[in-house]
């Protein structure tokens, strides 16, 4: 199926959507279920596409598949021939090639009805960029319209091809925005600095007071990221007017509960106690983004041993070391026990770096994205 495969996958990379806009790639990934003879159910969560398959044999257990459709506001620049039709945005994460594999597992199975024993449901999820297509496919009875036991995910990654990585436990960080606003009086800055009550020597200090959180609030065996993303105030017209109010916003991951508890609660006494003993106000607003990526044991087992009839036990690492991305499949994992795998994609010429202008997925990484779908279901839906 590998030619009909990345003809499926270049035409979705040439016509790439937003969260939460994902008109035709939907409309594709429904079409191609049908003709392929799976029932389909749209408009989950807006934009969301469950596929049910039912085998032949008897079986009273049930699996989700998930793969995540939308695309990132990057303006291309790999030269491909099916290079991005619409300006100022791409598939720079793979999810053109996440689509496609759980497509073909798909259309595999659904020739092959009789190789497994039971019900798969193919996923196909909006926003998952935005955080937000996890949850509106969840808030909109994802399970339970669609019973299921367990359920999986897949991502590419930077990894060579044909190397699997996965661990139990914490794997992606929670990833959560911070926004503070400091406002003083603001003055002149030649005349009266002394009169006024300056907002931007109280960033700086809050600044590097920020440092301390991870350092000195989180113990060295935890992982903790607190980044400054943006800083807005006064104006380089008037640079001899000393500003009344600065906003510093960020982002801020964590592993688990604990650690992220204690990032929120410290943001907020810093930035609290910093400006009181500045004569300003602070103003603090946290937003928790989803949760941390927890993998099930069991479930990362079964994970480990369906990559493994894939690529061979040398090809799998169950030991992959967490990272502080996010992922809103999180979620998820929190309504039934599952697990996420990386599959790598890199080959000789290209690392295939995520995000970056000058991604494409690697297109003899589909056939092995497919095989792991469908070791998976055969391992886990057979008496």
């Amino acid at each position: 199926m590998q030619a009909e495969l990345t003809l499926i996958r270049q035409d979705i990379h040439a016509h790439p959507e937003m969260g939460m806009e994902e008109v035709r790639t939907s409309a594709l990934v429904a079409a191609k279920l049908k003709q392929w003879s799976v029932e389909v159910t749209e408009g989950v969560g807006r934009f969301g596409v469950v596929g049910t398959l039912k085998s032949l044999r008897p079986g009273n257990r049930a699996i989700g598949l998930r793969a995540d459709m939308d695309a990132l506001q990057l303006i291309e620049k790999t030269g491909v021939p099916y290079t991005s039709t619409k300006s100022g945005t791409m598939h720079a994460c793979g999810h053109d090639g996440h689509t496609t594999m759980l497509l073909g597992a798909a259309k595999y199975l659904a020739e092959h009805q009789d190789s497994f024993c039971g019900t798969v449901h193919f996923i196909f999820q909006p926003a998952e960029e935005k955080l937000e297509g996890a949850i509106a496919m969840i808030n909109d009875k994802l399970f339970d319209r669609f019973l299921m036991n367990a359920i999986y995910g897949l991502h590419n990654y930077a990894d060579p091809l044909g190397k699997f990585t996965i661990r139990p436990g914490p794997m992606l960080a929670a990833s959560d925005d911070w926004y503070v606003t400091f406002r003083g009086t603001g003055g002149h800055g030649g005349a009266g600095p002394h009169l006024a009550t300056d907002v931007t020597i109280l960033q700086a200090q809050f600044l590097l007071s920020l440092q301390t959180i991870v350092s000195r609030n989180v113990s060295a065996l935890d992982s903790a990221v607190i980044s400054v993303g943006a800083i807005e105030s006064g104006s380089f017209g008037s640079v001899n007017v000393m500003p009344d109010k600065i906003c510093i916003g960020g982002t801020a991951r964590s592993l688990t509960e604990s650690v992220r508890n204690t990032i929120e609660r410290r943001i907020n006494e810093l930035a609290n106690g910093l400006a009181s003993s500045f004569g300003c106000t602070a103003e603090v607003e946290y937003v928790r983004q989803g949760t941390a990526l927890v993998n099930h044991e069991e479930q990362t087992k079964r994970a480990i041993k369906a990559a493994e009839a894939v690529v061979g036990k040398a090809n799998v690492d169950g030991n992959r070391v967490p990272s502080m991305g996010g992922e809103d499949f999180a979620l998820m994992l929190l309504e039934r026990p599952g697990a996420f795998m990386f599959m790598g994609i890199s080959d000789e010429t290209m690392t295939r770096k995520l995000h970056s202008p000058t991604y494409d997925f690697n297109d003899e990484a589909i056939p092995l994205g497919v095989a792991y779908w469908i070791n998976l279901v055969q391992q886990e839906l057979n008496n």
